[in-house]
């Protein structure tokens, strides 16, 4: 015999199935496509501020050769707009923009110098943007900038992602 084995203690609780398979958590929860880890995210909505995001991240993943994760948050409504319910409940609303979006982005001859993945999340678009860029391991969101009334009163999303985010903001004007 090569080693000795020590008897298992008998008052000893088992956690896990012996027999069962164990994941880190990271492999568990969501495996990114190596290729695109340490790439450039993009928030993309089709927008004249977003297409120039998309361009300057194109730019950017081509000079640095890493892979472009183009990024676009669904809309999501809280269900008190219709029913007058009470805690506020959000719902995905079918939203076929990211399909169309997609068609567009694939049909695009800027878009074949890098490698590239569309990722189409619900939710606020910070926070989206944000998990999108823990997940990959980004090195840089790019987002572009708001230009209307709406961003004065609310917050533009570059100026919220800018202070919130764990990882260097580009914001494109």
């Amino acid at each position: 015999m090569a080693g000795h084995e020590i008897p298992e203690p008998k008052d000893r609780k088992q956690v896990a199935d012996p027999g069962s398979e164990t994941r880190p958590v990271e492999e568990a929860r969501h495996a990114c496509d190596p290729a695109f880890r340490h790439g450039v995210v993009v928030g993309f909505d089709g927008s004249t501020s977003s297409e120039r995001a998309l361009a300057y991240a194109i730019g950017m993943a081509g000079r640095s050769g890493s892979g472009l994760i183009i990024v676009h948050v669904a809309n999501r409504l809280p269900t008190t707009v219709w029913a007058g319910c009470e805690p506020p409940v959000f719902v995905d609303v079918p939203d076929h923009r990211t399909e169309v979006l997609g068609l567009e982005l694939a049909c695009a001859d800027y878009l074949s110098e890098v490698p590239w993945v569309l990722v189409e999340r619900g939710g606020d678009i910070c926070h989206e943007l944000e998990e999108v860029g823990r997940e990959y391991a980004a090195d840089a969101i790019v987002v572009g900038s708001t230009h209307g009334i709406v961003g004065r009163i609310f917050g533009s999303v570059a100026g919220r992602l800018a202070r919130r985010a764990q990882r260097p903001v580009i914001v494109i004007p």
